[in-house]
């Protein structure tokens, strides 16, 4: 049964989120917190499987909870999704690098809510892939403007690694990735396992926006190719 947590300084929108969670069957318990601050301490206490959060906040932003939260390493790291009003592209980007797993607006119907947290809690990705790259591909810094020390990162990584790196920032399913390698697809995940740990990553959507900002996958072209 999956825990989850919802974090909203507005009352009102948060006990209603909390309210229609639990008339779910199936579902954990249903916890909820005000702002950034709180979030963090429940989910140090409560480990929630998922996390709703909200961008704007007091005390501490619900990005800035995201990253804190994340950082505890907690096992199996809670999946976080950011509830905003807005349908911007820089806050979803900036979640998404944050290592955020999608977003939902906050006036989506309450039933494609659910449907969302339902989707949420068997996949890793909340967002499709094709919005992704075109959010990667609009927001990612210009070759050169990189920093030096996330160019670094990538050294740490197997040529196969490098390569299962670029076929995600591509969109591909770990199948379709499998299929291109002519691999099976439990070699594929182990090898984004892999890739994740080193590089500190938590949901594949962070993974995408790495391989851009750091060259592996090129803006408005192809990733480039695995070395040696």
């Amino acid at each position: 049964m999956a825990r989850i947590l919802v974090v909203d300084d507005q009352h009102l929108i948060r006990s209603g989120i909390v309210t229609l969670l639990r008339t779910v069957q199936g579902l954990g318990p249903v916890m909820e917190a005000s702002d950034g601050e709180e979030a963090v301490a429940a989910a140090r206490e409560h480990r929630p499987d998922l996390i709703l959060m909200d961008i704007k906040m007091p005390r501490l932003s619900g990005l800035a909870a995201a990253e804190r939260i994340l950082a505890l390493g907690l096992d199996p790291a809670p999946r976080i999704v950011v509830l905003t009003t807005f349908d911007d592209d820089e806050f979803v980007y900036a979640a998404l690098r944050a290592g955020c797993n999608g977003f939902l607006l906050k006036d989506m119907p309450p039933q494609q809510l659910l449907s969302a947290v339902t989707a949420t809690l068997s996949a890793d990705l909340l967002v499709a892939p094709a919005r992704v790259r075109k959010l990667v591909e609009r927001h990612a810094l210009p070759h050169g403007q990189r920093s030096r020390a996330d160019a670094d990162a990538t050294s740490v990584l197997t040529g196969r690694e490098t390569e299962v790196l670029g076929f995600v920032a591509e969109g591909l399913a770990n199948e379709e990735i499998a299929d291109r390698m002519c691999v099976s697809e439990s070699t594929v995940k182990t090898h984004l396992h892999r890739l994740m740990t080193k590089l500190d990553l938590h949901s594949r959507a962070q993974a995408v926006v790495f391989a851009y900002e750091t060259g592996i996958a090129q803006v408005g072209g192809r990733p480039e190719a695995p070395g040696p």
